[in-house]
This record gives C-alpha cells, sequence and structure tokens, in this order.
C-alpha cells in the first residue's frame, strides 16, 4: 500500500520559507473543536486529546475491523487553529489570552465521508474515556486566497513574523479578508525547545 506523506507531497502548503509567499488554498476536510479561552488550559489541551483520538481511529480503521473505500495509508497530518479575538479581547491594548476564540482542527484524507466519521466516532466514545469526542465534528474548510509564512520560535514571538505578513500586504496591495488568521503546529511544542518551534501562519486575503 502506497503511503501519503504531506511533508513530500504537500510541500506548498506545510512548508513555506519564512518570508511571506502567496498561495490558494483548496477545499479540505476536517476534524474540528470549538472554543475559547487560553490555550494552556486544560480544556484546550483536553480538545486536542479528542481530536487526535478520532483522527487516528480513522486511521487505524483497517485494523479494527472497518474497511473503508478508497482507503489509503497516509501520515497523520499536524494540529492546527483558527484564531480570532472576542470583541473586549480587541479594545485592550495587550493580548489577553482568555479572550481568545478558537476551532482547531486537524485534516482529514478525502476518502472520510460523514458516515465514516460519524460509526467512528461513536465507537471511539464507547471505547475512551476522553472528554469532548462528541463536540468534534467534520467539516470542509475553505482557505482559498492566502498568504502564508513560517514562523521559528515562541509563539509569543510570532507578532514579528506578522509583521512581514502586514508589511507584503501593504507593499502589494493585497487586503485581510478579516481579523481572523490560521496557524499550522509543525513542532510539538512539548518536546522542541521554544526557539526550535516550526508554525505555518497564515492570513486570508482578498
Amino acid at each position: 500500500m502506497i503511503k501519503h506523506e504531506y511533508k513530500k507531497q504537500e510541500k506548498n502548503l506545510y512548508f513555506p520559507k519564512e518570508e511571506p509567499s502567496l498561495i490558494d488554498v483548496p477545499s479540505m476536510n476536517y476534524l474540528s473543536i470549538s472554543g475559547k479561552g487560553n490555550p494552556n488550559s486544560q480544556e484546550f489541551s483536553e480538545k486536542i486529546s479528542a481530536l487526535y483520538s478520532l483522527s487516528y481511529a480513522i486511521k487505524m480503521s483497517y485494523k479494527n475491523n472497518y474497511p473503508i473505500d478508497g482507503y489509503y495509508e497516509y501520515t497523520v497530518y499536524p494540529l492546527e487553529g483558527v484564531w480570532d479575538l472576542s470583541e473586549d479581547g480587541r479594545e485592550k491594548t495587550v493580548l489577553d489570552k482568555n479572550e481568545l476564540i478558537y476551532t482547531i482542527m486537524i485534516r482529514q484524507p478525502e476518502f472520510v465521508t460523514e458516515k465514516i466519521f460519524t460509526d467512528l466516532q461513536k465507537k471511539t466514545i464507547l471505547k475512551k474515556n476522553i472528554p469532548y469526542l462528541s463536540e468534534v465534528k467534520l467539516e470542509e474548510v475553505h482557505d482559498g486566497k492566502s498568504i502564508q509564512i513560517m514562523h521559528v520560535g515562541s509563539f509569543d514571538d510570532e507578532p514579528r513574523s506578522f509583521q512581514k505578513m502586514k508589511d507584503y500586504l501593504l507593499k502589494n496591495n493585497l487586503k485581510q479578508r478579516s481579523l481572523v488568521h490560521r496557524e499550522i503546529y509543525l513542532s510539538n511544542f512539548l518536546k522542541v525547545e521554544k526557539d526550535k518551534l516550526k508554525t505555518v501562519l497564515r492570513y486570508f486575503i482578498e
């Protein structure tokens, strides 16, 4: 069975350079879950666990008596987050992480249908005692025309890369569709040193 490796076959989506570049992102399926608050909280960590549990349930389905038409071997995609701020958060001069609004997600192969997801979600809920499993949903997301950059360093240092993106927008007469942005986490932030973390930052543009 041929294995799909996003790191090799989809470099344009996941491995930009450390300078902004334009990209047209196609529609893709994701497992997602939303919330509000500090990403250092237990709730946020538990929601990540729910996403990964279901993602691996789908990946390992062929070993667990649940054959899927069109299935192929693949590497589980990285965690992603779409981030916004509440109205109160926007009025503050310093970032208050408690006012963050997020949807975190993990991309899924195109063979994952709503029925497949629902079946495996029910099986996982019965098998594992993990909070928030029932809140995860399967959805199609289309980022479309965007600019993105590879940020190397801590999350708190992201404004450095965001400024590069803002300068790129101004120089090329481009505008963001909204203040929402996407982050793709290529590093395990529990294991990798902060100054070596790799995160794709993406703005959605008109």
